[in-house]
C-alpha cells in the first residue's frame, strides 16, 4: 500500500497527499520516502504539471519518522557502518533537496512551485519536508505544532532541517528549538518566519493553487542558493571525522548524552553558514553521523555488532566447564512452542524427541513444524532434501522410556506449577540422574519450579520467544540453585542452534517479560485517560517500536494478560498495585475479546486474522478526550515504562550486565533498535535529561516513573551507564 496518493487535477497542479495506511498518525520510514520520491519524479517530469501540492488525509500532516528506519540502513551492522549509516541519512537529504530544486538547472531555471499545506502538526521530518517546500500555508489549527521533539528522546533531525532552519530563524530561536525539542503553534510560527502564510481550513488548498498558477522563477529560489560572487568552500569530498571534537566538546559541556555533542554541531554549523548550501548538509550529515556513533553514546551498532556476538560466543559461560555438544534433546510437550524447540534443534543437526501425553498431541506437533518446513521450500530457503532430513531427526513419541540417551530435556507444557511438577517427576523417573532438566517458562519462578527436580542444581530455565524459528533471543534463568553445569550446557545448545543468549538470575517474568508488561499495561492506562488508541499505537511506532502496546497485547493474547494479572494479584497479595489497566483486561475478556487468537480484541480482524482497524467499542467504553496530550509525552510514556523496569532488573540483580539488558530488548521484544537499547539510550538522551523525565512523569503519573537511585549516581559522576561499567 502506498503512503502517497498522487493524481492531477483541472489545472495541472499535482495533489500528492499524505495517508499512511493503517495508522491514524503519518509516518515516515524508508517505504514512504521511496513512494514520495516517486511521486515527485512523475510530477517533474510530467510536463503538463505546473506544480506540486503536498497536504495530509489525516488531522495532522506528520507525527515525524520512524526510528527504527535507522536500524533497516543497509549495511549499518557492518564494519562501514559510518560510512552506511552516512549514506542511508543522504537517501532522506537528497529526497529534500530535489523537493526544494524542484527539477532547477544550475542557472536555477525550470522549477516547478511546491507547496506544503498544513493543516495540523508537522513533526520531525514532516516539518524538514515542509522546510524543503516553496512556501508553506497553515490552517487556522490552533492545536497545530511544528518542530523537532524527537531530540528530546536522542534522535536528530535527518533531513537537512537543522540547515534549513538556521537559515530561517535567528540564532537564539533557532537553538530553542533544536537543542529543547521546543514546539512552535502556527501563529508563532508565521511570527518567527517558519511557515509563510495562516488560513482558514476551506481557504487552504484553494490559496495554495492560487499561488502556484501565479509564481514565478524567482518565488521558488531560496534565499542560499542564488548565486553570488562570494568564493565559497568546495563540497566534502570525503567522510570527516569529528570524534575528537565532540569528545572534548562532551567534557566541557554542563549537557550529557547526545544533547551536548549536538550544542557543539550547532556551534560548528554556524560558523559556515554564508557558504555554499550543499556544502552545509553535507557536513550536518557527518556530524550527525559522528554523533549517533560516538563511543561516549551506545548506539544500535555496538549493541548488534559489537555485543551481540560475544554474547553468542559464550561471553558469560563459567569458563571451568569444558564445552558440551548436545548430540540429542527430549522435548516435553508438542504445542506451539515446544514443536518450535524442536524444529530449531533438528534443523541444526540435533536429534529430537518429541513426547507428548497422546497421539493427537504429537501429530499437531508435527503438523506445524512440517507447515514451516513447506513454507520455507516454497520460499526457496531450504530444499526438500534439507526438509526431509530435519524431520527424520526428529522423534515423535507418547513414551517417557524414548528419553533415554538425551542430552538434554527441555519441558514446554502449559504454564501451570501442578502440570510443570508432574511432568518433571515423571521424566525425571527414566531418564539418568546427571541430565540437566529446562523448562521453557516465560513467567513462573524457576526456583518454585526446581522443587520438583531431584537435583536444583541441574535445573534450569531456557525461555524462547514466539515464534521460536524467528525470534533470535533466548533467556536463560538461573534458579538459586542452578549449578555451572546446568548453566554452561543451556549456553552451548543455544550456540548450537545460533540464536543469541542472556543469562539472567530468577525473579517473577525474569528480564524481558517484567519490561514487556509495563509497556502493555502503560498503552492501556492511557485508553482509560480517554487518549486516542491511534496516537498510542502511533506514537509507539515512531519510538521505533516494531508493534504498538495494544496491538501487542492482541498479539500475545489479552486473556494471557489476564492470566498474568491473576497470576500476580496472587502472589503479591494486598501490595498488588491495582491500575485501570486491570480493570480494561478483564472487561476485553468479559467481552470474549481475547486477542488476536479469537479474532477480537483492541483492534478487528478477518477470518484469516488479518487486522484492520480499532473495535469501535473502544470509543464506547473508554470515551475519547477532546483534549489530546503531547505526542512526544507519548513516546517517552511508553519508552521509559520499559526503560525503568530494566533499570529496576539491573538494580535487584536479575540483570547481571547492561550489555545482556541492551541486546536482550532489542532481540526479544524489538526496544527502539536505533538506540541500542534502555541502556543505550538512556546514555544517549544523558542522566540529566532522564532525571528531568521521570520527575515529571512521577509528578504527573505516579509512583512508577519514580527516578532510579542510579540515575542520581550516573549524574553525579558525569558518565553514562557504559562509561560507569567500563565497557566500551
Amino acid at each position: 500500500m502506498n503512503d502517497f496518493q498522487y493524481e492531477i487535477d483541472e489545472d495541472g497542479i499535482a495533489m500528492l497527499s499524505w495517508d499512511t495506511p493503517l495508522k491514524n498518525i503519518n509516518i515516515i520510514d524508508h517505504q514512504s520516502i521511496s513512494d514520495l520520491e516517486i511521486k515527485i519524479d512523475h510530477a517533474l517530469a510530467n510536463d503538463t504539471v505546473i506544480g506540486i501540492i503536498i497536504f495530509s488525509e489525516k488531522n495532522n500532516f506528520s507525527g515525524g519518522m520512524d526510528l527504527n528506519t535507522l536500524s533497516k540502513i543497509p549495511g549499518i551492522f557492518t564494519n562501514d557502518h559510518k560510512e552506511n549509516l552516512f549514506k542511508g541519512i543522504k537517501v532522506f537529504n537528497d529526497l529534500t533537496r530535489k523537493i526544494e530544486r524542484a527539477g532547477m538547472d544550475n542557472d536555477n531555471i525550470g522549477g516547478k512551485p511546491i507547496v506544503c499545506a498544513l493543516n495540523g502538526d508537522a513533526l520531525g521530518i514532516g516539518y524538514e519536508i515542509a522546510l524543503s517546500c516553496h512556501k508553506i500555508f497553515v490552517s487556522d489549527n490552533r492545536n497545530g505544532k511544528i518542530g523537532f521533539p524527537d531530540i528530546l528522546v536522542g534522535m536528530l533531525p535527518l533531513a537537512g532541517g537543522i540547515s534549513r532552519l538556521m537559515r530561517k530563524v535567528n540564532k537564539d530561536l533557532c537553538k530553542s528549538i533544536l537543542q529543547k525539542g521546543e514546539l512552535i503553534d502556527f501563529e508563532n510560527a508565521l511570527i518567527h518566519g517558519m511557515v509563510d502564510q495562516i488560513l482558514p481550513l476551506v481557504e487552504l488548498m484553494p490559496s495554495a493553487k492560487l499561488w502556484i498558477k501565479n509564481a514565478a522563477n524567482k518565488d521558488i529560489i531560496k534565499p542560499f542558493d542564488i548565486k553570488t560572487e562570494t568564493t565559497t568552500k568546495s563540497i566534502i569530498s570525503d567522510f570527516i571525522s569529528f570524534e575528537s571534537y565532540i569528545t572534548e566538546t562532551n567534557k566541557k559541556s554542563d549537557a550529557n548524552g547526545i544533547h551536548a555533542s549536538f550544542e557543539a554541531m550547532i556551534e560548528d554549523l554556524y560558523k559556515d553558514i554564508n557558504d555554499k548550501f550543499d556544502y552545509a548538509l553535507q557536513k550536518e550529515i557527518n556530524w550527525i553521523v559522528n554523533i549517533l556513533t560516538n563511543s561516549s553514546q551506545n548506539s544500535m551498532v555496538k549493541t548488534i555488532h559489537n555485543y551481540k556476538p560475544a554474547l553468542e560466543n559464550g561471553y558469560s559461560r563459567p569458563i571451568a566447564i569444558k564445552p558440551m555438544h548436545i548430540k540429542k534433546v527430549g522435548i516435553l510437550g508438542a504445542g506451539m512452542m515446544g514443536a518450535g524447540i524442536a524444529f530449531v534443534s533438528a534443523k541444526f543437526g540435533i536429534n529430537v524427541v518429541l513426547l507428548d501425553q497422546n497421539k493427537e498431541g504429537v501429530d499437531r506437533g508435527l503438523l506445524s513444524i512440517e507447515n514451516t518446513l513447506d513454507q520455507s521450500v516454497k520460499r526457496n530457503k531450504i530444499s526438500k532434501k534439507d526438509a526431509n532430513e530435519i524431520t527424520s531427526r526428529i522423534l515423535p513419541t507418547i513414551k517417557y522410556d524414548d528419553l533415554k540417551g538425551c542430552d538434554l530435556i527441555i519441558e514446554a507444557v502449559f504454564e501451570d506449577p501442578k502440570i510443570k511438577y508432574s511432568v518433571t517427576k515423571a521424566v525425571e523417573a527414566e531418564i539418568a540422574p546427571d541430565i540437566i532438566f529446562a523448562t521453557n517458562t516465560s513467567t513462573l519462578p524457576i526456583s518454585e519450579l526446581a522443587k520438583a527436580s531431584r537435583n536444583q542444581s541441574n535445573y534450569i530455565g531456557i525461555h524462547f520467544f514466539s515464534p521460536v524459528h524467528l525470534m533470535n533471543l533466548v533467556e536463560i534463568i538461573k534458579g538459586k540453585n542452578t549449578g555451572h553445569k546446568a548453566v554452561a550446557m543451556a549456553l552451548d545448545f543455544v550456540k548450537q542452534i545460533k540464536k543469541t543468549p542472556i543469562v539472567v538470575n530468577d525473579e517473577r517474568y525474569f528480564y524481558a517479560n517484567r519490561c514487556i508488561l509495563p509497556y502493555i499495561n502503560e498503552g492501556i492506562r492511557m485508553l482509560d485517560e480517554g487518549i486516542e488508541p491511534g496516537l498510542i499505537e502511533g506514537a509507539a511506532k515512531l519510538m521505533g517500536m516494531p508493534v504498538g502496546p495494544l496491538q501487542l497485547a492482541d498479539e500475545i493474547s489479552i486473556e494471557l494478560c489476564l492470566k498474568i494479572m491473576k497470576a500476580t494479584q496472587t502472589a503479591m497479595g494486598n501490595s498488588y498495585p491495582y491500575s485501570p489497566a486491570d480493570t480494561i483486561v478483564e472487561k476485553m475478556c468479559n467481552e470474549g475479546r481475547m486477542g488476536r487468537k479469537s479474532l477480537k480484541g483492541f483492534y478487528v480482524y478477518n477470518d484469516k486474522g488479518k487486522r484492520s482497524d480499532f473495535w469501535d467499542g473502544l470509543k464506547l467504553h473508554w470515551r475519547v478526550s477532546k483534549s489530546q496530550p503531547d505526542i512526544t509525552e507519548v513516546k517517552i510514556r511508553l519508552a521509559m515504562s520499559q526503560v525503568l523496569e530494566a533499570v529496576r532488573a539491573l538494580e535487584e540483580g536479575v540483570l547481571e550486565d547492561i550489555r545482556e539488558g541492551d541486546v536482550g530488548a532489542v532481540l526479544g521484544w524489538g526496544f527502539q533498535p536505533w538506540s541500542g537499547g534502555p541502556f543505550g539510550w538512556i546514555d544517549m538522551i544523558g542522566t540529566k535529561r532522564a532525571i528531568v523525565i521521570c520527575d515529571n512523569l512521577t509528578k504527573k503519573h505516579g509512583i512508577r516513573f519514580s527516578t532510579p537511585e542510579i540515575f542520581y549516581e550516573l549524574d553525579r559522576s558525569g558518565k553514562g551507564f557504559y562509561a560507569y561499567y567500563n565497557i566500551n
